[in-house]
């Protein structure tokens, strides 16, 4: 097998360029949490708005997977980055109390999440399609590398855009971030258009294999530990009046950009049911961490341990889904294995939330890190029965 084949190319540069851009603009909502509480909303509002964004990921996936393969990469990223664009300007419209403009809101955030499901469906698609097969865990986390940047960039920028303009400014921001992606792919050539006559499977029977079901579980159980990271920390951080919030997706991204760049070639060459455990142990351990009070370290130490388990965890189970599998129906495999990550998200925004009422939020990311601990258990029953 020849491990020498070229990576770096200009098509996968540009594509991480624009991709840095964009999940910028998604890092910064990772700060949105603020907007609501600042209106009046409580802890479960914050699930069920924060929420929305990543049930219409879900629900939209069989539609834009099958666009993904049927129209192009490239035709789907830039449709999404156009809804990346226009979105965030619609939250302008809202002022006053969060009853007055509840409902509007969950519509925006909807058409919203929609957009970035495109976004993320297309560009992990076209990036499977240029990199090496043989360096296929090295290759999509290297490109995950500007996704994790963004997620860092995003909210250290638009927590001072906050402090100091505040949210219009913010909405502003990630409009133009997204405009800045949506210029760069412009100029990248489409990296695949069907040929064959005959009619690829469906969404729902790509989604039912064996393989694609278990990464579908295992991403499920993923994103249900990633909503709390999303959706809790900054609240939590400013209820504990603990400083700057940033520290965390800082620590978190940092951790996990080195594990992408120092352990990239593990999972190639022993292969991805070796790393695959570790990382959801690293991942649970360091959401269940947020639990302990423990003051400003915790924010640090917690991005560190998650971000290491979610830089190796991410490409192994996109790798593990993609690896092999022809690339007329690449597009909805990476339907599904995003849309199992957004499914979790989804339902941990919204179950957590009321867990948060319930039993505050420390009790939010104790639940957290058990759904990778569950998702350790799982693995290991599928992997022992191929054995």
């Amino acid at each position: 097998m020849r491990i020498n084949s070229p990576l770096y190319t200009r098509p996968f540069i540009i594509l991480s360029l624009a991709q840095l851009f964009t999940v910028s603009s998604l890092g910064a909502f990772f700060l949105f949490p603020l907007f609501i509480t600042g209106h009046g909303g409580g802890k479960a509002d914050i699930g069920i708005i924060m929420g929305a964004f990543s049930l219409a990921a879900v629900l939209c996936r069989p539609f834009i997977s099958g666009l993904v393969d049927r129209a192009g990469r490239k035709k789907s990223y830039l449709l999404g980055c156009l809804v990346m664009i226009l979105l965030p300007l619609a939250y302008l419209l809202f002022e006053g109390p969060l009853p007055g403009f509840y409902l509007p809101l969950l519509v925006v955030r909807i058409l919203h999440g929609i957009g970035l499901a495109l976004c993320f469906t297309a560009s992990f698609t076209y990036a499977a399609d240029i990199i090496p097969g043989e360096r296929l865990n090295e290759g999509i986390g290297i490109f995950g590398i500007t996704g994790l940047t963004g997620i860092a960039v995003g909210p250290i920028i638009g927590e001072q855009i906050i402090r100091h303009f505040g949210f219009s400014a913010l909405f502003l921001f990630t409009s133009g971030l997204s405009a800045l992606g949506f210029l760069l792919s412009l100029s990248l050539a489409e990296s695949y258009q069907p040929v064959s006559p005959r009619p690829s499977p469906a969404f729902f029977q790509v989604m039912f294999r064996k393989r694609t079901l278990t990464v579908a579980i295992l991403a499920f159980l993923f994103g249900f530990g990633l909503s709390a990271a999303g959706n809790f920390v900054a609240p939590f951080a400013e209820e504990e009046k603990l400083f700057p919030i940033s520290l965390f997706f800082l620590s978190y991204s940092a951790a996990a950009i080195l594990t992408r760049i120092f352990g990239g070639k593990l999972a190639d060459r022993v292969g991805e049911e070796k790393v695959i455990p570790p990382a959801l142990i690293l991942t649970g351990v360091g959401l269940s961490a947020l639990a302990i009070p423990a003051g400003n370290p915790i924010l640090a130490v917690s991005g560190l341990l998650a971000g290491t388990g979610h830089g190796f965890l991410y490409p192994l189970l996109s790798a593990l889904a993609l690896r092999g599998e022809p690339i007329e129906i690449r597009g909805k495999i990476t339907g599904v294995f995003t849309g199992g990550i957004d499914a979790g998200i989804f339902l941990g925004a919204t179950t957590l939330g009321y867990i948060g009422e319930l039993a505050g939020f420390r009790a939010i990311f104790l639940i957290a890190g058990l759904s990778l601990f569950t998702g350790l258990a799982y693995f290991k029953f599928w992997f022992g029965r191929q054995e």
